[in-house]
């Protein structure tokens, strides 16, 4: 994914399916400088995990 689409998905008042090696992840913040974002599972919120842009697949 792009990171751009990501920080569009992440200003989108719909919930757009988004994720990371195949696990739904919400996300939360992105980095332009080294292209990654921060996401979360559903299940575990309070585990965030800095991922790189382009692992992340929308649905």
């Amino acid at each position: 994914m792009d990171i751009h689409r990501a920080k569009q998905i992440i200003s989108s008042p719909n919930e757009i399916t988004v994720t990371y090696h195949g696990v739904p992840v919400w996300l939360q913040h992105t980095n332009e400088t080294d292209q990654s974002v921060s996401v979360f599972t559903k299940d575990n919120p309070n585990d965030v995990r800095v991922v790189p842009a382009a692992e992340l697949n929308e649905k």
